[in-house]
C-alpha cells in the first residue's frame, strides 16, 4: 500500500518561495477539499503533516471549508483525515497535535464580535446601511456575522491570514463564485499577504488542480492589486530570512524603497519580542518635547506591553501589524494608519505573524517622563489576535 505522501500531487514545495511550505500544503488541502477529489487530498493531507502542520490546524482547515464549500465536502474531507491518520499511526508515525482552540468567552455577543472581526480584516467599520443581498433576506447577515465571522473567523490555531489562504484556495478551486473570489483576495492582502504570496498560490493551485483555475485567480489578483494604488507588496521576495546576508539584503532594499533609513538590528532587548529595526530621526527632545524613530518589525516581532506618560502617535508606513491597548480588542494596522495613544495608556504593537511592519514612533510631550514597560506580549496574547 501507498502511503499518504506517496499518492500526493505534489506542487511547488520551494522553500525559497513566499509562501511558507506548510502553507503550500494548505492550500493544496483547501483546493482538494473543494473539489470533493478524496484520492489527492489523502495525500494532500500527509504531505501537510509531513511539512509540519499539526493535526489541531489540518482539522481547522477542513472545519473552516464547511462555509465555502458546504458540510458534505467538509465532512468527506475530516473522514479523509481520520483515514490517513489510522494509516500513519499504522506506519509507527506519531503526528503532533498541536494547540487546541480556546473556547468562546462567557456571555460574549457573537453579532458585535463577527461586525469587529469583519471590520478588521476588511478594513472598514460595519455601519453602512444594509444593501443587496443582506436587505434582501436579513437573515443571512446576520448567520454571516454571527457565525463566520464570529465562530469561524474569530476561532484561533489559524491566523486571519490563514484562513483567508483556506478560503480564497477553496474559491480559486470552484466555478461560479468570482466576485467572493475577488473579494477574499483584497481582505487576504488586509490581513497582510502579498501579490508574492497570492502568486504562489496560484502556483500550487496550477499544480495541484488546473492552469485554467490559477490563470482565472491570477486575472482577478491583477484586477484586485491595479484597484489598490495605495497598497504596497511588503518586502520584495517576501521569503523570510535565513541569515545575516539575507537581512542586510532586505535591509536595503528598505533604504532604497522608504524615505528614512532602517537603521540597526536589535536582536537582544528587554522591550521587544522578536529582531526589530531601529533609527532614531529626532533626538532632541529638549528643545522638541518629542523623540522619533522610524521601527520596523520583522514578522512576529511586537514590543512588550508599556505606557508614555506624554502619549505617543504611530504612522504606520509599510506592511501590516497590530496594535492593542489593554482591554481593548486587537486591531490590524496598515500602510497610512495612523494610532493615537492618550498619555498613561498601556498598550503594545508589532508585526503580523506573516508580514513585516514599519511605523514611525512618535513620542509626544516628552518632558512628561520616560516609557514605563510593564513585561512582554505572551505568545497566547499575541495569539489570540488571530
Amino acid at each position: 500500500m501507498s502511503t499518504p505522501h506517496e499518492t500526493s500531487a505534489q506542487g511547488p514545495a520551494s522553500e525559497n518561495s513566499a509562501l511558507s511550505l506548510e502553507r503550500q500544503r494548505i492550500v493544496a488541502i483547501s483546493a482538494h477539499t473543494a473539489r470533493g477529489d478524496l484520492d489527492a487530498l489523502r495525500g494532500a493531507l500527509g504531505d501537510g503533516l509531513d511539512a509540519g502542520l499539526t493535526v489541531n490546524e489540518i482539522k481547522e482547515v477542513l472545519v473552516h471549508l464547511y462555509a465555502y464549500c458546504g458540510f458534505p465536502r467538509s465532512l468527506r474531507g475530516l473522514n479523509t483525515f481520520m483515514a490517513v491518520m489510522e494509516e500513519r499511526a499504522a506506519q509507527g508515525i506519531d503526528d503532533e497535535m498541536g494547540a487546541g482552540t480556546s473556547p468562546p468567552s462567557p456571555g460574549e455577543d457573537r453579532y458585535a464580535k463577527g461586525e469587529r472581526v469583519l471590520a478588521t480584516i476588511a478594513g472598514w467599520p460595519q455601519t453602512t446601511p444594509l444593501s443587496g443581498y443582506s436587505a434582501f433576506s436579513p437573515v443571512i447577515e446576520q448567520f454571516l456575522k454571527e457565525h463566520l465571522f464570529a465562530d469561524l473567523f474569530g476561532r484561533d490555531v489559524l491566523s486571519y491570514s490563514d484562513r483567508e489562504i483556506v478560503t480564497i484556495s477553496a474559491l480559486t478551486s470552484m466555478d461560479g463564485v468570482e466576485p467572493m473570489l475577488e473579494s477574499h483576495l483584497g481582505v487576504g492582502m488586509n490581513t497582510g499577504l502579498t501579490e508574492s504570496h497570492l502568486e504562489d498560490l496560484f502556483s500550487v493551485i496550477e499544480s495541484s488542480i488546473g492552469e485554467a483555475e490559477a490563470e482565472a485567480g491570477r486575472e482577478l489578483l491583477s484586477q484586485v492589486v491595479a484597484s489598490r494604488p495605495d497598497q504596497e507588496e511588503v518586502a520584495s521576495g517576501d521569503a523570510q530570512p535565513s541569515g545575516e546576508d539575507e537581512s542586510e539584503d532586505r535591509s536595503m532594499r528598505q533604504k532604497r524603497d522608504t524615505v528614512f533609513p532602517r537603521g540597526t538590528r536589535v536582536t537582544d532587548h528587554d522591550n521587544f519580542t522578536g529582531p526589530v529595526w531601529v533609527e532614531m530621526v529626532v533626538t532632541e527632545a529638549e528643545t522638541f518635547d518629542t523623540r522619533a524613530g522610524n521601527v520596523t518589525f520583522e514578522p512576529g516581532s511586537r514590543t512588550d506591553w508599556h505606557a508614555h506618560p506624554g502619549g505617543q502617535i504611530l504612522f504606520v508606513t509599510g506592511g501590516a501589524g497590530y496594535h492593542q491597548e489593554r482591554g481593548e480588542p486587537v486591531e490590524l494596522v496598515r500602510k497610512g494608519d495612523v494610532v493615537k495613544v492618550a498619555p498613561g495608556v498601556e498598550h503594545w504593537h508589532g508585526a503580523t505573524p506573516d508580514t513585516e511592519m514599519t511605523h514611525m514612533a512618535v513620542a509626544t510631550q516628552d518632558s512628561e517622563g520616560e516609557t514605563n514597560w510593564l513585561g512582554p506580549v505572551t505568545d497566547d496574547e499575541y495569539h489570540s489576535t488571530w
